[in-house]
């Protein structure tokens, strides 16, 4: 079915190109005729823009686990309940664009920060590509803005990290010893109604090999909960193994983006100035709210881009005919 969907979806694209570039084509013929269609070629021509970059996109998306859904965490940096509401504003913004997406997602995992914000979240983004868009998106993002926090309203700089997995499904087979686990449980210190908060239905596992650990309490059942922490368990520990084998291969990759922990790879300046910034792409936009919205899919496209070929948005510009 997931075949048919993308065959489906490619004959679609293939005919509303060829239907747009009809009607371009006729525009074109009236315009040398004399009539004033100028109007009309923009317009046709900003969907035609739009329908190339999503069918570029899709097109770019051919790693191994590039259609698969995701596993996403975000963890604040240093600083207290600034970072945290940092942490929580970017969640709302990979919630909009999924919801943009069609695609669903569920929340698996959610500690409150003190006084605002969240101390960390882990969340399912669930449908096709899903894990190829969001890989733009791993490393350490920064906000500078005034501080609603601040009395005195200065300026602060905070940081947020982001991870993303891809959700493993029974195909892909990885071994997990029963004697390397432990597992706890707990009660769930997020809102709920009597069960969760007096029932140790929350589960925290601790794979000792490696040292990750995850842990869930968004259900009321343990089993459930467990369920979910096992899968996000085999997410991580399949992305470790991609990790050292990428690690293997980047130092020969010179075009490749490293992806480690401590990396910046954007920053969004609400103060003094308005502009989202990737440092990877070079690609600026000003429209920062679209963005914070949930409107990403420039970020992502040039990302994907620069990861195939490794040109950035200024390299982009030098090639356009002047």
């Amino acid at each position: 079915m997931q075949e048919r969907k993308r065959l489906e979806q490619t004959i679609s694209d293939d005919q509303r190109i060829a239907g747009l570039t009809s009607d371009l084509d006729t525009l074109f013929e009236l315009a040398r005729e004399g009539e004033d269609v100028n109007g009309d070629i923009s317009r046709e021509l900003k969907s035609f823009s739009d329908v190339i970059e999503k069918v570029e996109t899709a097109m770019l998306l051919s790693g191994e686990n590039d259609a698969r859904s995701a596993i996403v965490t975000i963890h604040p940096g240093a600083g207290g309940t600034e970072s945290q509401d940092w942490a929580e504003m970017l969640l709302r913004m990979y919630l909009r664009w999924a919801e943009r997406q069609g695609l669903s997602t569920v929340i698996t995992d959610r500690l409150e920060g003190e006084g605002a914000g969240i101390k960390s979240v882990t969340f399912e983004v669930n449908g096709e590509n899903a894990y190829g868009l969001l890989q733009s998106e791993i490393g350490v993002h920064r906000l500078v803005r005034i501080s609603p926090f601040d009395a005195n309203a200065r300026r602060h700089t905070s940081f947020a990290s982001v991870f993303v997995y891809p959700q493993v499904d029974d195909e892909i087979k990885i071994e997990i010893k029963l004697d390397d686990l432990r597992i706890d449980t707990f009660r769930s210190s997020g809102a709920g109604g009597q069960h969760v908060n007096m029932t140790d239905s929350a589960v925290r596992i601790t794979h000792f090999p490696t040292g990750i650990v995850v842990q869930c309490q968004n259900e009321r059942s343990q089993h459930k909960n467990r369920d979910s922490a096992m899968k996000q368990l085999r997410a991580r520990l399949y992305e470790f193994e991609l990790e050292k084998k990428r690690e293997e291969t980047r130092k020969t990759e010179a075009t490749k983006l490293d992806i480690n922990f401590g990396s910046q790879i954007r920053s969004y300046v609400l103060a003094p100035y308005r502009m989202i910034k990737d440092h990877r792409t070079k690609l600026s936009i000003g429209d920062v709210d679209r963005v914070l919205d949930g409107d990403l899919d420039a970020l992502m496209h040039a990302y994907l881009v620069f990861r195939k070929t490794g040109k950035t948005a200024g390299d982009a510009k030098d090639d356009l005919p002047e």
